[in-house]
């Protein structure tokens, strides 16, 4: 038993030691910011950290527990001159994290009161791929569109710097979640880059569309109200938020029309179920001419 055993020991025994040296490394938390419904932007900056769209990272605050690590999904672009997560108040860890970055206190908080941070990343996960594709579908499932800030804000920082070299031309983004107060930031970022877009004359570089799983009577009847306003009333987004869920099978067959003999890259992060889905979709709308087009799926699942 003990051949078996000392390999996957020593395996696990040197991990631990990465782990370990890598928490040495000094993380500063340059800014916590506080978003609606109990969410929090922890602003961070260490020495020779470098990221790429869509990475993740392990977390630890020794204020909090000396063992444990948790993973969070990087919301910033590797173009920003420090890295962020989103943490979401659901549980005791995250709660005494909220209350040990002051964020229980109204008066301003010293940067030197802020707890200590150790982290261990970052590590690559299939949406790095997005921008070998001149098409792409992103979709987020609830916490899955987390990459996709990311994503989404280094597509505008590379759009800005040098379009014409950009080989990404056209993004269908698609958001299902069962309510958005979780996510309002993410509304946020979105009507940042749809302000930004309509500025530059290119509001059709980016097309999304957001599905609500969740809702009940009283809900559509307000939407039913006011449906006719300019922005959404639930987002404030100018595309008005859609109930229910996408016939994947119309959206698919859309976006090949409109783009024949192309490459298009499909990227998930949502449940194993939707993966299954989108997976078929990809295989079975996709020609069988090399010259036609193409559905290449990839995923990642929390």
């Amino acid at each position: 038993t003990w051949k078996w055993v000392v390999g996957p020991m020593f395996l696990y025994l040197c991990e631990r030691l990465v782990r370990f040296w890598r928490s040495q490394q000094k993380v500063v938390i340059t800014k916590v910011v506080i978003h609606p419904f109990k969410t929090i932007e922890l602003q961070m900056m260490e020495k020779g950290f470098k990221m790429e769209v869509g990475q993740y990272i392990f977390v630890k605050c020794p204020a909090v527990s000396k063992l444990e690590w948790h993973p969070f999904t990087l919301t910033s672009a590797p173009e920003e001159d420090y890295f962020s997560i989103h943490v979401r108040i659901v549980g005791d860890w995250t709660e005494d994290l909220f209350n040990a970055c002051g964020c229980d206190k109204q008066e301003f908080q010293e940067a030197w009161k802020l707890p200590k941070i150790a982290v261990d990343g970052p590590f690559g996960t299939a949406s790095e791929d997005v921008f070998s594709y001149e098409i792409v579908m992103l979709v987020g499932a609830g916490i899955g569109v987390t990459p996709f800030a990311s994503v989404l804000k280094s597509v505008w920082y590379k759009y800005c710097h040098d379009a014409t070299n950009l080989k990404l031309k056209k993004i269908y983004f698609y958001w299902l979640c069962r309510d958005t107060h979780a996510f309002e930031w993410f509304a946020d970022l979105l009507q940042s880059l749809e302000a930004q877009m309509q500025e530059r004359n290119n509001a059709d570089f980016l097309s999304y569309n957001i599905y609500l799983t969740g809702w009940d009577e009283s809900q559509a009847t307000h939407f039913a109200v006011h449906h006719e306003e300019e922005k959404d009333v639930i987002t404030g987004l100018k595309q008005k938020t859609l109930y229910g869920r996408p016939n994947w099978e119309n959206e698919f067959k859309t976006i090949a029309g409109q783009h024949p003999g192309s490459r298009i890259g499909v990227f998930l992060c949502g449940p194993e179920g939707l993966a299954d889905t989108l997976n078929k979709q990809s295989i079975s709308n996709s020609e069988a001419d090399p010259r036609g087009v193409h559905f290449i799926f990839n995923k990642e699942n929390f």
